[in-house]
Order: C-alpha cells, then sequence, then structure tokens
C-alpha cells in the first residue's frame, strides 16, 4: 500500500449523530457524481479521495448511474479503493444507489425488488466491496408499491449486502410511507438524501421536521447549486465550467444563468465576504447550521477544492441580521 493516511486526520472533521441511529457521518461528505467517469484521470480522482480522507472525510456517495457514462464512477472508486483504502475499509463509509436506469429491459431501473438486488451486485463487483454501508433507493417509483421497494431494501440488510439503507429525492408524504413501512419490516431508514441549498428549499416545506420526527438522518445534495453558489460564476461563464456540458439529471444550463440569478449570487458574495468566507464557503455553512442536516455532499474536481471548503466549519453561525438579509436576497 502506497498510501498512508494522516494521523491527525480525526481531529479536523466535525461529526455528526445521523437521526437516532448509532452512526455519525462527517459534516462534509464527499460525492462522486461527476469528475469520475472514464474521461477523468485517474490520478486527480485519487488526489481528491486522499485529500478528502487526510482530512477528516470518511463518507464517499455514490451511485450505479455516476459516472459518464453509468457505472464508471463505481469503477474509478473501486481501482483507487483497492490500491489506498482497502487498509482503511473499517473507517469509510460508502454508499450507493439503485433508481435510475441502468440496462435496457423492464428490469433496468426504478424500484422493483428485482432491479434493486441485481443493481447493488453490480454496484458490489464494479467496486470490489463485500458490502456497501449505505444503501439507497435513489428514486420514488410510481408504479411499483413503495412496500416492495423498502421490502428490498429490509432484504438486502439481511443478506448482508448493506448496513444501512435509505432514500433520496423523496417528497414529503413519499417519504413518510416509506420510513413507516422500513421500521415495520424491522430495517429502519437511516437516512434521507434531498436535494437542499439556498436556491432549492423544498425540503424545509415539512421535510426537514419529519425526519427531525421520525429520528431519521439527513444529507443534503448539491448544497451549492451544482456551482452556481460559487465565486465561478460572478463574472462570467468559465472554461470548462459545467454549463454546456452534457451531463445527467439536471446539471446547469446556461438558461439557469439569468440576469435574476446572478443578481442574486453577487449580493449574497458581499455577505459572504462581511463574514471573512467566500460564497462557497457560506453556501455549505448556510446549510449546516440546520442541527437537522447531518452532512452535505460535495462535488468536486479538483482537491484544492475540499481545502477551502472545509473553511466552512470555522463558522457555521449565522445572526438573524444576515439570515434575514439572504432570505430577502433570496426571494427577490
Amino acid at each position: 500500500m502506497s498510501y498512508i493516511a494522516n494521523d491527525d486526520r480525526y481531529n479536523l472533521m466535525q461529526y455528526r449523530r445521523c437521526g437516532n441511529s448509532g452512526l455519525k457521518l462527517p459534516a462534509i461528505s464527499i460525492g462522486l457524481w461527476h469528475n469520475f467517469g472514464e474521461n477523468d484521470t485517474v490520478d486527480n480522482c485519487k488526489h481528491i479521495l486522499r485529500t478528502a480522507f487526510d482530512n477528516g472525510i470518511t463518507h464517499f456517495d455514490l451511485a450505479n448511474n455516476y459516472g459518464p457514462p453509468p457505472g464508471a464512477a463505481e469503477q474509478t472508486f473501486g481501482k483507487i479503493y483497492k490500491d489506498d483504502f482497502i487498509a482503511y475499509r473499517d473507517e469509510m463509509i460508502i454508499s450507493t444507489k439503485a433508481g435510475y436506469k441502468m440496462w435496457e429491459g423492464p428490469y433496468g431501473e426504478w424500484g422493483s425488488k428485482k432491479y434493486l438486488v441485481a443493481s447493488l451486485d453490480q454496484s458490489l463487483k464494479r467496486m470490489g466491496l463485500e458490502y456497501v454501508d449505505i444503501f439507497y433507493h435513489h428514486r420514488p417509483d410510481p408504479e411499483t408499491p413503495i412496500e416492495e421497494t423498502m421490502s428490498a431494501l429490509d432484504l438486502i440488510v439481511r443478506q448482508g449486502k448493506a448496513l444501512y439503507v435509505g432514500i433520496s429525492n423523496y417528497e414529503t408524504k413519499e417519504a413518510a410511507k416509506a420510513i413507516t413501512c422500513l421500521k415495520e419490516l424491522g430495517t429502519p431508514g437511516l437516512i434521507h438524501q434531498p436535494k437542499y441549498s439556498m436556491f432549492v428549499r423544498d425540503a424545509e416545506e415539512g421535510l426537514l421536521d419529519l425526519l427531525q420526527k421520525t429520528g431519521v438522518g439527513c444529507i443534503a445534495f448539491s448544497p451549492l447549486a451544482q456551482g452556481l453558489l460559487t465565486d465561478k460564476y460572478l463574472n462570467n461563464i468559465p472554461a470548462g465550467s459545467r454549463v454546456g456540458r452534457s451531463l445527467p439529471n439536471g446539471a446547469i444550463t446556461e438558461d439557469a444563468l439569468s440576469q435574476q440569478v446572478l443578481s442574486k449570487i453577487r449580493q449574497l458574495n458581499i455577505i459572504a465576504k462581511g463574514r471573512g468566507q467566500s460564497l462557497a464557503q457560506m453556501a455549505l455553512a448556510w446549510v449546516l447550521k440546520d442541527d437537522r442536516i447531518t452532512s452535505v455532499i460535495l462535488g468536486v474536481s479538483k482537491p484544492q477544492q475540499i481545502e477551502d471548503a472545509l473553511k466552512c466549519l470555522k463558522n457555521i453561525e449565522f445572526d438573524m441580521e444576515e439570515l434575514l438579509q439572504i432570505d430577502k436576497i433570496l426571494s427577490g
């Protein structure tokens, strides 16, 4: 093994209990949605994962369809895990998901037991793992009974292929039903993964209250609104940014960068400067200010972005005036 982790790593990170479970997650987790596909260099991916782990980030979030193409991120992670992290397996939380299309035919997506069990078997093979720590159903299935989908998650835990299970992209009513179903099956839901940021606040409309009431953790994805809540777009669209790239599941488009959005970004940046933070640091801190949030998932293309983001943990408190100013900007 060529990689030896930083001895001081656990002193560099804050850890939060995931709902009522015994599991703690780092306040910042690393997501492999983009930048771990076939067109990305393994050396850069390796540097990203090493930098994360050296700073106490123990949780790495994947899905079967991450890449591009689908499956590529898990393959890349598997290569790096074998080279660098196999000795640290018991110190890592590795999660993956299934729900989006992975192969042709009626069994290649959504939420049937057939699909979920087969997909996780494929994911474990790609990553070279015996089990994942968390397995998510990635999106609700409008046709499959939720009881079947949740029973598949229960089965996967009982088979030893996952330690915990969670859901993602479920709205409040759907989440409530899933959480109740899992509890009745005897495999309580650990965590919900919704999209949540300053720009996307649907989770505040009952979901966060539900998760707190039921003792389920919450991990927010796209806390930087896929890069909008950074200084990247303060002036123009930089070369190599996500805008205009062919990415799945709602990547940034030029239409998302309206003059109204750009105005909000610039006004928020002024508040961030007043706090001694970058816009990205403030955006992460704003999500983490809520103690119902277990962790935020950060996607990065460079190791330096991790080191910069970690500085948000120095100040996740907001006074009432700052919150009112932010809400005023966001409301237009």
